[in-house]
């Protein structure tokens, strides 16, 4: 089997080296073509002229998922396309293994047996009919989710030590937000439309699977084969108390807070910040945002 295997120099701390080996002794029968995806202008044109019986694998993270299901027609796929976690976060990558039922009812693919092990995913079904989200007028598709509030500044801040090439602990960044830098805003919430206002909100995500920020839960009933999106608003309360109940998302019951998560399910939602904050999609950092309007 011919396989060409997509790499994104950037996920992973950049180790190309190790995913080499691990796929080769992955597919030691297989013949692997590797390439740099931030090396090729035209994404679609380069598939559409590869060889029909030749397979994607996607090496990356949940950005390199981003940039692929923004650059190439998913929904129209010619060959089998598979995800190969090697991110850093790996969001689209735990959802799958923690609900392979959901996502694989069969749990099989190309014959073999899925597991919480398993490294190789065939994920054309899971890109195709994905959500879209507006911001400043242009949209973006997401496979995981999008961040608004204390989540994109964990994102912006995050991208300005990368800039600066030092060590980033999104934990940390989250924390000193919580406590001392971050600023929780009004919201005005639309949801199929019906609109509600909320005071200090400190998270508003918008989410297509379970996963985003490397392991958060804010969502954990939502499904990405289902036909609808789940917002989670962390809202109304102090710096002390929000740091208190934030470790709870990463197991996901904060939703038992009632008192101060509320998660709302909709085909179309529309969040309105009355001051702007970072947004960020799959973990692509856009700045100064008011609002944002996500759609299934």
């Amino acid at each position: 089997m011919k396989y060409v295997v997509l790499l994104n120099p950037l996920a992973g701390c950049g180790d190309r080296g190790s995913v080499r080996r691990k796929l080769a002794e992955l597919l030691p029968a297989d013949e692997l073509t590797f390439e740099d995806a931030t090396e090729i202008a035209d994404l679609q044109g380069y598939l559409d002229g590869l060889g029909e019986s030749t397979r994607i694998i996607l090496a990356g993270g949940d950005g390199t998922l981003n940039r692929f299901v923004n650059t190439v027609d998913c929904d129209n796929l010619k060959r089998p396309v598979y995800l190969y976690a090697a991110g850093c976060g790996n969001d689209f990558y735990n959802d799958l293994c923690e609900n392979i039922a959901d996502y694989y009812p069969d749990a099989e693919v190309d014959g073999k047996s899925l597991s919480r092990t398993s490294t190789l995913f065939n994920i054309n079904h899971l890109i195709k009919n994905l959500p879209s989200v507006t911001v400043n007028g242009i949209d973006y598709k997401f496979v995981n989710g999008v961040g608004y509030g204390i989540d994109g500044y964990c994102c912006e801040v995050g991208d300005k030590l990368k800039a600066a090439g030092k060590n980033v602990d999104y934990t940390s960044i989250a924390i000193k937000g919580l406590l001392f830098h971050f600023k929780p805003r009004n919201a005005v919430v639309t949801v199929d439309g019906v609109t509600a206002e909320y005071k200090g909100v400190w998270i508003a995500p918008t989410m297509n699977g379970r996963f985003y920020g490397g392991g958060m839960i804010p969502t954990p009933a939502q499904n990405r084969s289902g036909d609808k999106l789940s917002l989670c608003l962390m809202y109304g309360k102090g710096r002390l108390s929000t740091l208190m109940a934030f470790p709870s998302i990463f197991k996901g019951e904060h939703v038992k807070k009632e008192n101060m998560v509320k998660i709302l399910e909709g085909r179309e939602i529309t969040v309105k910040f009355d001051e702007p904050c970072a947004i960020q999609i799959d973990g692509e950092t856009l700045l100064d945002v008011k609002e944002y309007t996500a759609r299934r």
